[in-house]
Parts: C-alpha cells; sequence; structure tokens
C-alpha cells in the first residue's frame, strides 16, 4: 500500500528584510518615502536568509496518528502549513494522497462575514463535498461544536472558544481522508479538548490519517501511536513509537536547559533586565543539587540591567513536569506586589516554605516584566530534582500526582 503523505527533502526559506537607520513613522511618512523613493535611492537595506525547514523527509501511511513534537521555532507549524498547501516549498517534493482538512489558526478557512451554518457548507465545498453529503453531516457537527443557539450569527462575533469548537467539528466531521491539526486546540477547555482527542481517535480508527502538533505531552500520548521530533527545522528525530518520541524530546529539553543563562539566545523580551543564573538554596542559603518535598526551597535568580532603570518588576518562575504539564507559578506580582525598584544588578529570591512538589524531575521556566512589558523570557531555564519529604508530618511520603497547586511565597530582592 502506497504512504498517504510523502516528503522528500523539503526546505522553505523566508527572506527577512531590514531597512536601516528608519526610526518610527507614521502612514504618511511611509507614502512620502516610498514616492521619494521613485526619484532617488532610499537607505540602504538589508537581506537575511532564514531556513524555517531544512530537507525534511518523511513518509506517513494510511491511520497513522502522528505527533510532530519540537520546541517554539522548530518548523513545525511551517511545515503543516507547507503540508496543507498553505505556504509553498522553497525545495523538494510533496505526495498527498487524499483530502486534506486542516485545523492550524483560529479562524482559518472560515470567512467572518458568513454565519456558522453558512460556513460549514463552505468548508465541505472547499473539501469537495457535495451538499448532500454535507447535509448528512450537519446535525453530527452542530451537535459536536454545541453553538447551535448562535448558528445563523455571523463568526466573527465568535468568541475563540466558540470558533474552534466549530472548526474542529466541521473538519474532524466531513471525512478528509487527512486531518491536519495544529496547536490551536489548546484554546478551547479542558472537556473539549478531551472530547477532540476521542473524536480524532474514532477518525483514526476509521483508516484515516492524523498529523497533531501540541506542547501537551499527554495528549500526544493519548492520541498518537507515532512521533517526530523537529529542532531548527530538520528532523532530530525520524517517525518512531511516540513514547520514543517523548523520551527523546525530553533528553533535549533537559540539556538546553543544563546552557547558561546568560549565554542562552532562544529568549524572547525588551532586554532592558535579563536573568543571569539560577541557583537552588535550602534554608540556611546554601546551594543544594536537589530539593525535598516539604523542606524549605529558596529560589536564587541572578539578574543584571542593560542601562536600564527596572521598575515596577514582577517576575516570576513556571513549573513544568517533563511532559510539558504546568505544575504552579510563584510570582512577586500574586504573593506581595510587585518590586517597587531593582539595582543595576543583584539577585531576587522566591522562598517556599514548604516545597510542595513530589519526587521527580521539573524544568523552571524564568518571566520578567517592568512596568508591564516584558523584558526576559527563558524557557526551559534550569532543571530541578526532587525528592520524597514528609509535606505533612506525618511520617509518611505522598506519592507523585499530576495536579497544578497554589502555594504561599515570600519574596525579597537584594
Amino acid at each position: 500500500m502506497q504512504p498517504v503523505i510523502e516528503v522528500e527533502n523539503i526546505s522553505k526559506q523566508y527572506l527577512i528584510r531590514h531597512e536601516k537607520g528608519l526610526p518610527y513613522q507614521a502612514l504618511r511618512d511611509v507614502l512620502v518615502r516610498n514616492a521619494k523613493q521613485i526619484l532617488k535611492p532610499g537607505k540602504p537595506k538589508t537581506i537575511e536568509s532564514f531556513w524555517a525547514l531544512s530537507d525534511v523527509s518523511f513518509q506517513i501511511n494510511s491511520g497513522d496518528r502522528v505527533g510532530i513534537i519540537g520546541r517554539n521555532g522548530a518548523g513545525k507549524s511551517t511545515l503543516l502549513k507547507v503540508l496543507s498547501r498553505i505556504v509553498t516549498p522553497t525545495k523538494g517534493r510533496i505526495t498527498l494522497r487524499g483530502r486534506i482538512a486542516s485545523l492550524l489558526e483560529v479562524g482559518t478557512g472560515f470567512h467572518p462575514e458568513l454565519t456558522g451554518r453558512e460556513n460549514i457548507f463552505l468548508n465541505g465545498a472547499i473539501l469537495g463535498m457535495h451538499k448532500a453529503e454535507i447535509k448528512s453531516k450537519f446535525d453530527e457537527i452542530v451537535a459536536f461544536s454545541e453553538v447551535e443557539k448562535f448558528l445563523d450569527t455571523p463568526v466573527k462575533r465568535y468568541s475563540s472558544g466558540m470558533y474552534v469548537r466549530l472548526a474542529f467539528a466541521v473538519a474532524a466531521h466531513l471525512e478528509p481522508e487527512i486531518l491536519i491539526v495544529d496547536e490551536v486546540l489548546a484554546v478551547g477547555d479542558a472537556e473539549f479538548q478531551k472530547k477532540c482527542i476521542g473524536k480524532m481517535k474514532d477518525v483514526s480508527g476509521s483508516g484515516r490519517t492524523i498529523l497533531f502538533v501540541s506542547h501537551n505531552l499527554p495528549s500526544l500520548s493519548s492520541l498518537c501511536n507515532k512521533g517526530m521530533v523537529l529542532h531548527k527545522g530538520t528532523v532530530n528525530l525520524p517517525l518512531s513509537p511516540i513514547q520514543d518520541a517523548i523520551s527523546h524530546y525530553t533528553k533535549i529539553t533537559q540539556h538546553l536547559a543544563q546552557s547558561v543563562i546568560s549565554q542562552r539566545t532562544d529568549r524572547q523580551g525588551e532586554g532592558g533586565i535579563r536573568f543571569t543564573a539560577f541557583n537552588l538554596l535550602n534554608a540556611q542559603m546554601q546551594p543544594i543539587d536537589i530539593a525535598v518535598c516539604g523542606q524549605t526551597v529558596i529560589f536564587k535568580l541572578d539578574y543584571c540591567c542593560n542601562k536600564f532603570e527596572a521598575k515596577q518588576i514582577a517576575a516570576a518562575i513556571g513549573i513544568y513536569g517533563l511532559d510539558g504539564q504546568l505544575f504552579t507559578v510563584f510570582a512577586n506580582e500574586y504573593a506581595q506586589g510587585n518590586f517597587a525598584t531593582a539595582p543595576n544588578s543583584g539577585s531576587m529570591y522566591c522562598t517556599i516554605e514548604k516545597f510542595p512538589l513530589t519526587s521527580g524531575k521539573y524544568a523552571l521556566n524564568l518571566i520578567v516584566y517592568c512596568n508591564g512589558i516584558m523584558h526576559d523570557w527563558v524557557q526551559q531555564a534550569a532543571m530541578i530534582e526532587v525528592d520524597d519529604g514528609d509535606f505533612y508530618g506525618t511520617g509518611k511520603t505522598v506519592a507523585s500526582t499530576h495536579r497544578s497547586i497554589l502555594v504561599a511565597q515570600k519574596w525579597k530582592m537584594e
């Protein structure tokens, strides 16, 4: 049997144009500048080449449920857009055998001025279905989406959640041979996500193929039978059993987290204030390698300001399981309010008097805002390991759970 999808050495290049020496300009300034450029050359421009995908190859068979895994910027969404024929590859060849339905972004494939009812028929027509076929599925689509009350309302008035409900219902029920779903399901509530996973399992059971991109590794594990890991636009792990792909991705994130924070270039934000180091301390302010559940743990975040007067500083630490599931967030803004100012360099300390996480390994994301503007965001900035401990003082340890928690915290700055 021939593969449903064959991808041979696909590459996608983007050209990023930088115009030097131009400050912020209003629309009238741009129009005047463009008019002048007809008569004489303008400011010099530089063009940067960026390869979002590079020599990606794989084959997917009918009925496969494939998870595409990778960090932000790995090329996952670009790959799905190429497969959906939204974006043309710069190099390479793709062979698709069957109709494709894609759900890549909120609103994909919907006309905002048309009603929900009209968009169902429009999407069916785009997929090449006859009106009678669409009518036969119409009631199932409406029931699944739970937007019957707003069916004759233009979709431009839908909330993002309603949009996704209807878009997924249309894509999943109109029987495409290939269903492509990006991170968009994260917009819906947890119950709806669970419902979508169940529907995709049903779809694949009838021999249709699914490509699913998500940072939610438990969802990928539940739905997919195969996985592929992308890293910086290339295939870091070819198609493999899904658990092997998840394990491989986890090792990548662990390796990146161990790099020195001050040298990390894969960070976001204005950069006026930046994290430079992370240390885990005990109650005696001594460095420790392993935190113990129920004991005092102190997070020490070193920072520096880059010729920037930091005010109204809000720092936060997001703690994630290695499967990408968020456990909790420690944030001075919520615990006791923003720091009014900060010295040019120093440390922030977050003290958790009874550390609440059970044994295991966890990834930390660090983020800092000044006056409501994000200045630094480092994902997988560090890894910590936690040992069992007597959290309740009863002489018993608590088994590992996967539940988000809220914790009382104390913050200070030196």
